[in-house]
């Protein structure tokens, strides 16, 4: 189903989202990023949080700001979305994410 057949005034962010994706390039992410923030719709009420990549010795970890990542019901664990940051591949990551209860809407970085 495309949204151009679809009532935008009537469906949730969530709806679009997931009909129409985020699209996010490498650029959006800077160069040896010490931080990466994901903001995201929940499927329930387009409820909205924030998901926080921040490095810490080399290494990246993920927090979902005082909400519990199980409440996202990724269909990955944890650690393998922080090992795909690791790497340095946010479209993966952003992907991964995707695949539970909530959408990306923005990605920042600093």
């Amino acid at each position: 189903m495309s949204l151009r057949y679809i009532d935008r005034d009537k469906i949730s962010k969530y709806q679009e989202l997931l009909h129409n994706p985020y699209k996010m390039h490498h650029k959006e992410i800077k160069e040896d990023v010490k931080e990466v923030i994901f903001y995201v719709v929940s499927c329930m009420c387009d409820n909205k949080y924030t998901l926080r990549f921040k490095k810490h010795n080399g290494e990246f970890g993920m927090s979902g700001m005082g909400f519990a990542l199980s409440n996202f019901q990724f269909s990955y664990k944890p650690f393998e979305i922080e090992w795909a940051a690791d790497e340095g591949d946010w479209i993966r990551v952003k992907n991964m994410i995707n695949s539970g209860t909530v959408k990306v809407e923005k990605v920042i970085s600093r």
